[in-house]
């Protein structure tokens, strides 16, 4: 029992530090460019990412809470780099052609994140039977 609570606070760990990771990633790739052309490579990679983390710390953990982890290390970080700091330095701004990629890192990152965390959780809980004597209500 023991054995088993601390290997999944073990997964917790680690879900937290590779989410957070990928998070910090992404988040400093937004401004990436090819001269002029925005390269959106952190929207591809929030998206791939949340889906691929969730399910893969599920399968490793066995937990359906240390899978959701990744997510909200994600949304934690992602939304923490909208908020401007002391010093002014703001590394989510919104506007332009790099607002409209933040955007979408977050709109797009935020759906993946929930709709991984969703079927996560869905996988435990079992559809309730119906009741009656399935006739329709006739008697």
């Amino acid at each position: 029992m023991i054995a088993r609570i601390a290997a999944r606070l073990g997964w917790a760990v680690l879900a937290v530090v590779v989410g957070g990771w990928l998070a910090l990633v992404e988040v400093f790739w937004l401004p990436l460019r090819a001269g002029a052309v925005p390269v959106p490579v952190s929207v591809l990679a929030a998206v791939v990412g949340n889906l691929l983390l969730v399910q893969l710390f599920h399968r490793l953990s066995g937990s359906r809470l240390v899978a959701v982890v990744p997510a909200l290390v994600w949304l934690v970080v992602a939304l923490a780099a909208t908020i401007r700091r002391p010093e002014g330095d703001l590394v989510l701004i919104g506007s332009g052609v790099t607002g409209w990629v933040g955007m979408a890192f977050l709109l797009l990152g935020v759906v993946a994140a929930a709709f991984a965390a969703g079927r996560v959780l869905a996988a435990g809980v079992r559809p309730v039977a119906p009741t009656g004597g399935g006739t329709g209500g006739a008697p």
